[in-house]
């Protein structure tokens, strides 16, 4: 019987997908953390090791504009179209989708569709 704690399965998973996942300069990586209270997104070009760009609920831009809570859908959903919106502005169009070994599921899911629904692609 399995006596993993839920942070441990998350870090299991996702040490299984970044097996597989890397990013590149012509399609770098979606890189998404999803804590209790915020969410986390970058762009990662994993090749050259450097970050491209960042959204987040903790900026002054999210915090500012928005009177949702930052551990809601909505909130994810406003991160993943000002995540695309500087992806788009620096000329990246196409993206691979690090979940971080959270499940495709609610604010992940939420931040994806609102980045695809935005320009990018993945």
């Amino acid at each position: 019987m399995s006596t993993l704690s839920r942070k441990q399965k998350t870090q299991k998973r996702h040490k299984r997908l970044r097996r597989n996942l890397s990013g590149t300069d012509q399609r770098p990586r979606l890189a998404v953390f999803r804590s209790n209270n915020h969410i986390y997104a970058q762009v990662i070009d994993d090749v050259a090791q450097n970050t491209l760009c960042a959204a987040s609920t903790l900026e002054k831009e999210f915090l500012s504009n928005s009177k949702v809570n930052a551990s809601t859908c909505a909130a994810s959903t406003a991160v993943g179209e000002m995540l695309a919106k500087r992806a788009l502005g620096k000329g990246i169009k196409q993206v691979v989708f690090d979940r971080g070994g959270s499940l495709y599921h609610g604010r992940v899911k939420a931040l994806a569709e609102a980045a695809r629904q935005a320009g990018l692609t993945f």
